[in-house]
């Protein structure tokens, strides 16, 4: 029997449109399979469970599933937050006669009205001889200090504060590494009623100076330096740059952390340690209302000046704790890491542990110094249980050819947390074949606006590629598309529909407001706009597609940067990259700049392969129009990819506040790069 090439071709036709549906459901399965579920024991014993059944006991609901607790969270907004106020322990001298006054009403919605506590008061509730903090600074420094220890030191430093003159709603700035001395500093300051704000040793002149200026500090705490790559940077100099701009300040307090300190030429300067002597004053915790500022916090001042964000004493307390204890399980004993700066507000949210009894594992420096696996050694050597990074610091491991399981099982790690950037389902895959399988990756995502989490993971639920595993207990989130209606298994803006405590007070010199409701309640009246494209997915889990306004829209369809990102970074010979939207006649066109490895050069075949790669796994409209080769991709400090000004510049727009930028010199690259 013969058969004709015509036949044969329909033959083939019908046999790869068969396979390829195969592969497609496969894909599908697959991609819905969980790669972590938590075994009866972890669930049934992690905080989570044990308040979740507590509420469906108490508020005699049918389940205890994390969805149908959810849905009471948001339903029941004060006696949710009640709950988690009781659960968490939280002291205060003074009862609060109402939670919240309208949970509608955003902003200005009033929390905890009546009720008087302090924040530092409930950071402080050991004084035993367990360890609260382990410094290691790089290779060069190893310390650690007891809660007995942590206590008296607050103690001393606070008298020592008050001799000064600090007095509650003074600000006190910190150019400090992440170190004991800075957690000392601040919690002596918030025991006094204080508003602390850092930043970190590596920002520029003007980066400092675009948030501290704003604030008017009475005192400045620095140290003489810190490490990087096993090198000392002295800040000192950069210190007395900062300090002629800034009049307001009437004490310089100085860390000796290199060895290199020298008080000369600082006006009105003290060492640190001067002022750590025993008083012979007990430590007083200034009782203040639950909104009293504590934090004062920065955008990210890439596109402009940083909005100077105040985060309430109450709001973050609650907050943090509800997001520690139930979403990360973390309880006393446990040891609890996370990589971040005091510039990055995942360093506020992380001490915030010392009210759980936790032992907080600081660390300043390189995390990739001396070696690749420095962070995993530390993390194997201190039995951490908790293990806190960002999304870039996951696949520059995996770059750099790391197996984490070679080192070790990691016996006593329960929880990788991510976050800064999206997660891509390849550094989901490497964690679970290359680091460890029996542990919770709990991708986050909220942000300094919030000093707090939207979304987040829980130890009851199941993990599943590319997802963060659920909206936060009591965050009333949404996906809305631009019109403002709810979308579910689509693209939209991330939202909320419901205020909650950690909500900015106000911003500073922002006396009518008008700042604070630009910023999130300009795009969906009484509607918090957080400005992240996201995915909310028949899981229940959400989907990160990077930021609004970095947001591509060639031919009117709005597509997320994260979406290519996944897509690109998993092509061999990229190391990394950004993806941008031109305008040009009257629409938008699809820009890409690739870091390639080292010695590659852009050629038609590898175009070709990011094309088709593009093509097959997104759609036609998000292959890009243009595709260039750069030397380096921008990034902050804190570690978050900058396509705004990357944007700015290809569109000849000045950038300003270069400071907060890890690389700008980098940008040099991209002026004229289309012409």
């Amino acid at each position: 029997m013969k058969i004709n090439i015509y036949s044969f071709k329909i033959i083939s036709y019908i046999v790869a449109s068969f396979l390829y549906i195969i592969l497609q459901y496969y894909y599908l399965s697959m991609s819905n399979k969980a790669l972590w579920t938590p075994s009866p024991e972890t669930k049934n014993n992690s905080n989570m469970q044990v308040f979740s059944s507590l509420v469906a006991r108490k508020y005699s609901l049918e389940s205890d599933n994390y969805n149908s607790i959810h849905k009471w969270s948001i339903e029941n907004t004060s006696a949710f937050w009640e709950e988690v106020w009781q659960f968490c322990g939280i002291r205060s001298s003074a009862d609060y006669f109402q939670v919240v006054d309208d949970p509608k009403k955003m902003p200005g919605a009033k929390w905890f009205g009546g009720a008087k506590l302090n924040f530092a008061e409930n950071l402080l509730q050991r004084k035993d001889d367990r360890i609260a903090l382990i410094f290691r600074g790089e290779d060069s420094v190893k310390r650690e200090i007891t809660y007995a220890q942590l206590f008296e030191g607050v103690k001393n430093l606070a008298a020592s504060f008050r001799k000064l003159g600090l007095v509650k709603g003074d600000r006190v700035a910190a150019f400090m590494p992440n170190m004991p001395e800075t957690v000392i500093a601040m919690l002596a300051a918030s025991s006094i009623g204080a508003i602390w704000s850092s930043t970190s040793p590596d920002f520029g002149i003007k980066g400092v100076l675009d948030r501290f200026s704003q604030i008017k500090p009475k005192l400045v705490i620095a140290a003489d330096g810190y490490f990087y790559k096993g090198k000392a940077f002295d800040s000192q100099e950069k210190l007395k740059g900062i300090l002629n701009s800034l009049p307001s300040v009437q004490n310089v307090i100085m860390v000796d952390y290199t060895g290199n300190i020298n008080l000369n030429g600082i006006e009105n300067a003290i060492e640190f340690k001067e002022l750590l002597k025993p008083s012979g004053e007990d430590l007083i915790f200034e009782q203040l209302p639950f909104d009293h500022p504590l934090y004062i916090m920065y955008s990210s001042g890439t596109t402009g000046l940083p909005k100077s964000i105040v985060h309430s004493a109450g709001g973050t307390l609650i907050q943090h704790l509800k997001e520690l204890k139930l979403h990360s399980n973390i309880d006393a004993g446990q040891t609890v890491f996370y990589f971040t700066t005091c510039g990055w507000m995942m360093w506020n949210w992380f001490v915030s542990s010392l009210a759980l009894g936790a032992t907080l594992v600081l660390y300043d420096g390189n995390p990739f110094y001396p070696a690749a696996d420095s962070l995993l050694i530390m993390a194997d050597e201190l039995n951490i249980d908790f293990f806190g990074t960002s999304a870039k610091y996951i696949a520059s491991l995996e770059a750099a050819g790391v197996k984490p399981n070679d080192i070790s099982d990691f016996e006593n790690l329960k929880v990788i947390a991510s976050t800064g950037s999206p997660l891509t389902d390849d550094s989901f895959d490497y964690v679970y074949r290359d680091w460890k399988k029996d542990v919770q990756l709990s991708s986050i995502a909220g942000g300094t606006d919030i000093i707090s989490c939207f979304v987040l993971g829980s130890p009851t639920l199941p993990v599943y590629k590319g997802e963060i595993q659920c909206k936060g207990l009591g965050m009333d989130i949404d996906c809305f598309d631009e019109n403002g209606n709810s979308v579910i298994d689509d693209q939209g803006e991330l939202v909320c529909k419901t205020a909650f405590p950690s909500m900015p007070v106000y911003f500073w010199n922002d006396e009518d407001g008008k700042k604070y409701h630009d910023a999130y309640f300009d795009v969906f009246p009484n509607i918090w706009y957080h400005g992240d494209y996201i995915d909310i997915t028949k899981n229940n889990g959400i989907i990160m597609l990077g930021r609004s306004d970095a947001t591509l829209n060639p031919q009117g369809v709005r597509i997320g940067t994260a979406e290519i990102y996944r897509v690109v970074e998993n092509i061999d010979e990229i190391e990394d990259s950004v993806v941008v939207g031109h305008k040009i006649d009257g629409d938008e066109e699809v820009v890409l700049f690739i870091k390639l490895k080292p010695g590659l050069h852009l050629n038609d075949d590898l175009l070709k392969t990011i094309n088709f790669s593009i093509r097959k796994n997104c759609s036609p409209r998000h292959v890009p129009s243009v595709c260039k080769q750069v030397k380096d991709i921008p990034y902050t400090i804190n570690g978050k990819k900058v396509e705004i000004a990357v944007k700015k510049i290809i569109h000849g727009m000045d950038v300003k506040n270069k400071d907060a930028l890890a690389n700008p010199e980098c940008l040099e690259e991209f002026e004229g790069i289309l012409d």
